[in-house]
């Protein structure tokens, strides 16, 4: 293995650490569930991204032939879900905030609708 591939590499490898070390603290330090979101869904899945690509360029560099399509396609798959997921998340997040504002019955309307059925 060349010594280019190996900094490479060994650069990816750190990078993703970082990046899911910040997504793991932002996890567990932001103030609320859709500002908590963002760390998992952006910085972690970047981290995660760059370690499978560094595992992907060790085991082509490694000699074992052709480009390891397994990494590629996690990689693929990660990149897609995990920004889907982040979505369906936050909206179902965003529905039940509404809902519960909704149904406080905290609307002036409902304590007049209340009192005039009684009369």
């Amino acid at each position: 293995m060349s010594p280019l591939s190996e900094s490479v590499i060994a650069f990816l490898i750190v990078l993703g650490a970082l990046f899911v070390l910040l997504g793991s603290i932002g996890l567990a330090r932001l103030p609320d569930f859709l500002t908590r979101l963002h760390g998992p869904t952006k910085a972690t899945t970047l981290g995660v991204g760059a370690m499978l690509l560094a595992s992907a360029i060790f085991f082509t560099s490694d000699g074992h032939g052709g480009i390891s399509l397994h990494e590629l396609a996690i990689l693929f798959f990660l990149f897609i879900t995990a920004p889907v997921t982040a979505h369906l998340l936050a909206k179902a997040a965003l529905h039940r905030q509404q809902a519960g504002v909704a149904g406080a019955g905290d609307t002036p309307d409902a304590g007049a609708e209340t009192a005039d059925s009684g009369t």
